[in-house]
């Protein structure tokens, strides 16, 4: 497999074993006292310890931060600020999934700030309070190939005094840095590769929907389905497959490039039940998915038809595309309901619903949403019901 660097959205260190490589991005950032953000599991990894015992080996000082649960929060932040300055380090490495690197980028940012978190939710021009000056520098390791949350400016922390799941915004949270090695995600579990693959598909999906004008992103957005298509069901029924690993950690990158377009509502309904009932993102967002796109038919039907096209699917319509997320989800043995994976008695729709109207990811959808909306979609997804 032949190594590439490219220089979009920011520097990215692609191929195989690049992961050699995390010394010298250390040299290139002038960082000699590194924090590694990765979770709990992952620190005793393998490839985990092998980073660690390199930087050592380069003379370069790291500390292991791992206070990371699935859905992060604003304390496991907190902690890991703590510990960066209380080790005295002066850059991140955030290693890992989604939560390890919404972390890892948190922390970076936080340790030069002075307000709450709280006050740099992606709400108006909320970014402009911070300290731009004292932002350690990041350089982000992705494990899976799902989130991408290597290529965007922000994290996803849940307010665990409110229960809900907040977007924190700044340019600088984009990693100066991405090192894109297959070999990291080549022992990840199908059903994890599976769920993460389909939280890439549905951040290309959504920005393509989405309402607004970004035709880079639309490009972008295409194509990473295109590759989600191709290389997914492979990844998932051969983990070993460094080809298909390569090209799905591409899709789930150019996924979090396209959605600075905006999102919609798969993700408005996701980040509700992933804060109340702890259900790993992109497995909703695989769930949600159909229900969305048939609500907002009316809106994207004949960019739904233009993905056809370019997908090559057989059948050039909604309905076919519907039968080829459908057919996808099934492959993949994601639960066509929600209450597949929520109990009723656990499945709040009323403060749901709010949440999820209220969520920044809904002024992106195709469809202008009300709350009865939120509780038709929750309703569908919870029975079964597509149309």
């Amino acid at each position: 497999m032949q190594n590439y660097n490219w220089n979009y959205p920011t520097t990215m260190w692609v191929g195989e074993n690049r992961i050699n490589d995390l010394g010298e991005a250390c040299r290139k950032l002038n960082i000699n006292k590194p924090l590694l953000v990765t979770d709990k599991g992952l620190a005793k990894s393998k490839i985990v310890l092998d980073a660690v015992s390199s930087l050592t080996k380069e003379n370069i000082s790291v500390q292991v931060y791992s206070n990371v649960v699935g859905n992060p929060t604003g304390t496991n932040v907190e902690r890991g600020v703590e510990f960066f300055k209380k080790n005295k380090c002066n850059g991140v490495i955030a290693f890992g999934g989604g939560s390890g690197l919404d972390v890892g980028k948190a922390i970076a940012f936080m340790s030069g700030q002075t307000l709450s978190i709280w006050d740099f939710e992606d709400v108006g021009d909320n970014w402009t309070k911070a300290n731009s000056e004292n932002i350690a520098p990041i350089i982000a390791v992705p494990t899976t190939a799902g989130t991408g949350s290597e290529t965007g400016r922000a994290s996803v922390i849940l307010n665990e005094d409110i229960g809900e799941k907040k977007i924190i915004f700044h340019p600088k949270f984009l990693p100066s840095i991405v090192i894109l090695d297959p070999v990291l995600t080549l022992d990840l579990p199908s059903n994890i590769t599976a769920a993460t693959g389909m939280d890439a598909l549905a951040h290309n999906l959504e920005a393509y929907c989405s309402s607004g004008y970004h035709p880079m992103a639309d490009g972008i957005a295409l194509e990473g389905m295109s590759i989600v298509n191709k290389w997914l069901i492979k990844a998932v029924k051969n983990g070993k497959d460094l080809e298909a690993r390569m090209n799905m950690l591409s899709a789930a990158s150019m996924g979090s490039t396209a959605f600075q377009k905006g999102l919609g509502a798969i993700h408005s309904l996701s980040h509700p039940v992933n804060a109340l009932n702890n259900v790993h993102h992109g497995l909703s967002n695989a769930i949600f998915m159909p229900y969305v796109l048939t609500f907002n038919k009316s809106a994207i039907e004949q960019k739904i038809i233009k993905i056809c096209d370019y997908l090559e699917l057989s059948e050039k319509s909604f309905k076919g595309f519907i039968d080829w997320v459908l057919n996808l989800r099934s492959e993949l043995d994601i639960p066509h309901k929600l209450s597949d994976v929520i109990q009723e008695k656990d499945f709040d729709i009323e403060r749901l619903s709010k949440m999820a109207l209220n969520d920044p990811s809904t002024g992106g959808n195709p469809k202008k949403l009300t709350i009865d909306d939120m509780r038709t979609m929750y309703q569908h997804s919870m029975q079964g019901n597509l149309f």
